[in-house]
């Protein structure tokens, strides 16, 4: 049973933290003047808008998954080069924020007068906060089709543009299973959440 709701509670902050993410990237577009989200029904906090389920089953199984990726036209926005940054920025910018909101409320909130329940009450904002670092930092990485090649493309050189497209999800993979990069990531994540907390 505790294994159960354990994977329960996980499969839950998994899902809010996804879904905290996209609808800040449709809130972002929105905000810049481009109604595509809004008008593909992603402007929602409805986690069933965003989900892959290949991408979440993917997530579950070996820790690398996706969501939908939000539709956006930069052309709509005043400056398209500068809004498809800002919008890319807004999904891990958000994930940051909530991890932190979370840490501040294991830091603050008086455990000590809860109920034995806090206990798990603070286990599941401990996994909130890392979970959300862990999707702000991966997403960061400038490696197509992640946020962070939209928020560093004009300043990476279009040679490397070319490759990174071509072969960005192998790169990807490569990050994730070779155990140095593997770890740096890690350890980027554990030391933010150990800041935080």
């Amino acid at each position: 049973m505790n294994t159960m709701i354990a994977t329960l509670i996980l499969l839950v902050i998994i899902l809010f933290a996804i879904t905290i993410h996209e609808f800040s990237h449709a809130a972002a577009a929105e905000l810049l003047g481009d109604p595509t989200p809004r008008l593909a029904g992603r402007l929602t906090l409805n986690p069933i808008k965003h989900i892959d389920p290949i991408g979440l089953l993917m997530l579950l199984v070996v820790k690398f998954g996706w969501a939908k990726p939000v539709p956006i036209n930069p052309y709509n926005f005043k400056d398209p080069a500068k809004g498809e940054m800002v919008v890319s920025f807004a999904g891990p910018a958000s994930n940051f924020l909530a991890a932190w909101i979370a840490a501040m409320v294991i830091r603050f909130f008086p455990v000590n007068y809860l109920t034995l329940s806090s206990g798990l009450f603070v286990s599941a904002l401990s996994d909130f906060i890392f979970i959300n670092l862990a999707l702000a930092v991966f997403n960061l990485i400038p490696v197509p089709p992640l946020d962070g090649s939209h928020i560093l493309e004009p300043f990476i050189p279009d040679e490397w543009k070319r490759i990174l497209e071509q072969y960005g999800f192998f790169i990807l993979i490569f990050i994730l299973i070779y155990p140095p990069t593997a770890m740096i990531l890690m350890n980027m994540i554990s030391f933010i959440f150990n800041l935080m907390t």
